[in-house]
């Protein structure tokens, strides 16, 4: 899981790659329909959409009918270990909270005396 994760948040570490997830988020787009919602340049676009590959983050699909287009999908997985893993750092607080206020009532108890 920690490979996963750490390869999601690679990939999520750039705002543009990030607005890619967003966009995403809606449905499924051809690679032609992201590059037209940034003012920046096709192969940009393509670096970034590749890292997201590699993070696992997004998959790619051709249509059958034409194997040129190119369509991007997010996939679940790496967000269901991001997930799982910020499930534990935040139960870990919660934790370290409810220790910390029990501590901090009996402290007070005791110098209330």
């Amino acid at each position: 899981m920690v490979n996963d994760v750490d390869a999601a948040l690679a990939a999520l570490a750039d705002p543009t790659r990030r607005r890619i997830v967003e966009l995403l988020r809606e449905r499924p787009r051809r690679a032609g329909e992201l590059v037209a919602a940034f003012d920046t340049s096709a192969p940009a676009i393509s670096r970034h959409l590749r890292v997201l590959r590699r993070g696992g983050v997004v998959a790619e699909h051709s249509l059958e009918d034409d194997a040129r287009v190119r369509i991007y999908e997010l996939q679940p997985e790496p967000f269901a270990a991001l997930h799982a893993w910020l499930d534990q750092v935040q139960t870990f607080w919660t934790d370290q909270l409810g220790a910390f206020k029990e501590h901090a009532e009996r402290t007070s108890k005791g110098t209330n005396r």
